[in-house]
């Protein structure tokens, strides 16, 4: 049994921790991100969009390493239908923040016209800033759980209540 004037403290850190991972993780799949995706754009004459999809599917598959065996380690399932699952819901959850991510920048590129290098890549920070914020919830939320499916009430702290509850005394009922 935990203090439950410690629980709240230790929830906080722990997804601190957690955010600082995830946040590493995702700088250094931004990077790749961008790397790529000016590559492309440099080296090719591939349409704007299309090159940051495909920067955006090799990002994802780094970001898969880096989650899998860096920020969620202690979360990630061993067996092997576990694996397969979490694999399956990565890649769709991936799938939507890559359509969240490069929805900004089709809007920008063909809807505003914007298709400079500056242009494209101010929109591709703001689109996978975005898509980073779904993308976090849904892994912690979907993909990378604890083992089980969900927290057991045994393995929670108990609630920090502040005051203790009052004691009645007697009835309230007249006799």
């Amino acid at each position: 049994m935990s203090s439950g004037r410690h629980a709240l403290p230790s929830r906080w850190g722990k997804l601190y921790r957690e955010i600082a991972k995830f946040g590493m993780v995702g700088a250094s799949g931004f990077v790749v991100n961008l790397a790529v995706f000016n590559l492309i754009r440099t080296v090719t004459d591939w349409q704007t969009v299309r090159a940051s999809v495909l920067a955006t599917v090799v990002a994802i598959l780094s970001n898969y390493l880096g989650l899998r065996y860096f920020a969620y380690r202690k979360r990630a399932q061993e067996d092997r239908n576990s694996r397969r699952k979490e694999l399956t819901l990565f890649l769709l959850f991936s799938a939507i923040g890559l359509v969240i991510e490069n929805s900004v920048l089709y809007a920008t590129t063909y809807g505003l016209g914007w298709d400079g290098t500056l242009a494209t890549n101010v929109s591709k920070f703001i689109g996978i800033g975005v898509a980073t914020l779904f993308r976090f919830w849904s892994y912690r939320t979907w993909v990378f759980r604890t083992a089980g499916s969900r927290e057991t009430a045994d393995s929670l702290p108990e609630p920090v209540v502040p005051y203790p509850e009052p004691v009645l005394s007697g009835s309230w009922e007249r006799t």
